[in-house]
């Protein structure tokens, strides 16, 4: 005579708590990814009431103070000689590029008009940056 087993193993497994995890993960995510600032150097950029919608391949910061470059939000200095160096690299087979210059509204003309002379040389189309009228 055979005896059978009453207590079997459920071999289902409950995904609802996999569910809730997945939900809190994709909620934390999407809160910090918008903490997180496109640049990390704080520059108070001239104001314009024409804003330009162009995709900029690589970002170029120049502030007060500094004859030093920065390219895209780093915060290692560059001198001239070596943003150029970057931006060869950086732009280099890009179709259509475009650098976006955001200078400190304070900072030298001379330096701005530097980056605009390497783009120039370059044939690289530039994009003041400037922050909207009425916000600082």
């Amino acid at each position: 005579m055979a005896i059978k087993r009453t207590l079997k193993p459920d071999p289902s497994m409950s995904m609802s708590s996999m569910s809730d995890l997945v939900f809190l993960l994709l909620i934390f995510f999407m809160i910090t990814s918008t903490m997180v600032s496109p640049n990390a150097l704080k520059l108070l950029l001239p104001q314009s009431s024409n804003q330009v919608k162009a995709k900029p391949a690589i970002t170029v910061s120049v502030r007060h103070g500094d004859q030093f470059y920065y390219v895209d939000g780093s915060t290692r200095p560059l001198t001239r000689a070596e943003l150029e160096s970057k931006l060869k690299l950086a732009l280099f087979g890009v179709e259509d590029p475009t650098v976006s210059l955001h200078a400190e509204k304070t900072a030298t003309m001379e330096e701005v008009v530097k980056v605009m002379n390497i783009a120039k040389d370059n044939r690289w189309k530039v994009i003041l940056a400037t922050s909207p009228e009425g916000r600082q």
